[in-house]
């Protein structure tokens, strides 16, 4: 079967593109797509004719051709008080500076109702005045699209129905990651790493969870991830570990975990030796100095208290040109996981940990990764109540 103007398909949609501290690649999974109904650009929708299973189209497009053009006048600058600092009734919400809100905390504004949740930015707050941007984050940035045929329907009928611009959703967020006017984003002001539970984390820890956090799908992106980047001979850390690394079936020399229980770190078979450790206690991370290849940490970044005392620490122990690489997704443990993470739109998360690596003056050659849109898994306990996998979330840099 060949893609023609009768076909359904689900086609993975890839958008690459680079900021002044980064390179990214932002991937949507768009299933059954509908050739007759939904729409794209004609000279896209042209490239993705008559195409197998497997294949690609490429095409590079310039700025305004994915989103909409920047445009001055969707630039304001509003009065300070119509920033609606008590729209969650649990907390003042104040404004700053690169900051994403939804539409919705601003008032006196024609066309803008509470309940719009499309995130706008905060570029300049002052006493007086803020100066906000409804402007595409992606607006000024040339885009490389690519799209990879992965399955094509049979499809006996059309009767209407949804349509649905499939750019526009593989663009809804990528971007977001970035500083405004090369300026470093405002996340850590007003107590950023407070958390509901401030008991001793090793409480909360004391008895193991022998689960998976995330589902098989997204472990498997995860995966993947690590296999592209990390090379058999590796002396790698898997930093606040548990039971199992989602780690590659590559040989390394050495895997070393540390993380907050024995049990669940004695019982994963892929370290050689580990550390139980509270890092958020004692942030000496137990390694020689330019000692280890590689670290990873997977869905857990979230959960530390003092990152910048942290991330100094990985650098030490990296050799110049290692790599680090930190995973994530959108479930966590709730009392554990620090304020400034839960307010944070997904693709700003990327963005908190892109200041930690850059913030500490060791790291080059940024990345940023998402991967979105996969079908959920029907092992996974989710399955019928959600659509779509979950998604994940990658950042990564290596030591200068």
């Amino acid at each position: 079967m060949i893609t023609d103007s009768n076909s359904l398909a689900d086609i993975e949609f890839r958008v690459s593109w680079k900021s002044d501290t980064a390179i990214h690649i932002d991937n949507y999974t768009a299933q059954r797509v509908n050739f007759w109904r939904d729409c794209f650009p004609q000279h896209v929708y042209q490239k993705l004719l008559n195409k197998s299973v497997g294949e690609q189209m490429n095409c590079s497009l310039k700025p305004g051709e994915i989103v909409p053009a920047f445009q001055p006048f969707r630039e304001h600058t509003i009065d300070s008080s119509q920033f609606d600092r008590k729209m969650n009734p649990s907390r003042i919400i104040e404004p700053r500076a690169g900051r994403f809100y939804p539409k919705g905390i601003v008032t006196g504004m024609a066309n803008i109702f509470r309940a719009n949740i499309e995130p706008f930015r905060c570029v300049a707050p002052s006493e007086s005045t803020i100066r906000i941007s409804f402007n595409h984050p992606l607006a000024t940035f040339p885009i490389d699209l690519k799209a990879t045929i992965l399955k094509i329907h049979s499809k006996p009928v059309d009767r209407g129905g949804t349509c649905y611009d499939w750019l526009e959703v593989a663009s809804a967020g990528p971007g977001v990651q970035t500083r405004v006017d090369g300026k470093p984003t405002d996340f850590f002001s007003d107590h950023p790493f407070d958390r509901e539970d401030h008991q001793p984390d090793p409480l909360f820890y004391a008895g193991p969870r022998f689960v998976n956090h995330l589902d098989d799908q997204a472990i498997s992106v995860i995966t993947g991830r690590y296999a592209d980047l990390l090379r058999p001979g590796m002396h790698i850390l898997d930093l606040m570990g548990s039971w199992t690394s989602h780690l590659p079936k590559i040989s390394f020399s050495e895997v070393i975990g540390l993380g907050m229980n024995h049990e669940e770190l004695q019982a994963n078979k892929r370290l050689n030796r580990f550390v139980v450790q509270d890092l958020n206690q004692i942030m000496t991370i137990p390694c020689e100095s330019g000692s280890l290849d590689a670290v990873v940490c997977t869905a857990s970044v979230e959960y530390l208290v003092q990152p910048f005392a942290v991330f100094s620490e990985i650098s030490r122990i990296l050799k110049p040109g290692g790599l680090v690489v930190i995973t994530f997704s959108n479930r966590w443990f709730p009392p554990k996981a620090i304020r400034i993470w839960k307010e944070l739109h997904e693709f700003e998360r990327m963005g908190l940990v892109l200041e930690y690596l850059i913030q500490t003056g060791s790291f080059e050659n940024l990345h940023t990764f998402s991967m979105r849109g996969l079908p959920r898994p029907e092992t996974d306990k989710y399955f019928g109540q959600q659509l779509h996998s979950d998604p994940v979330y990658a950042v990564w840099g290596r030591k200068r």
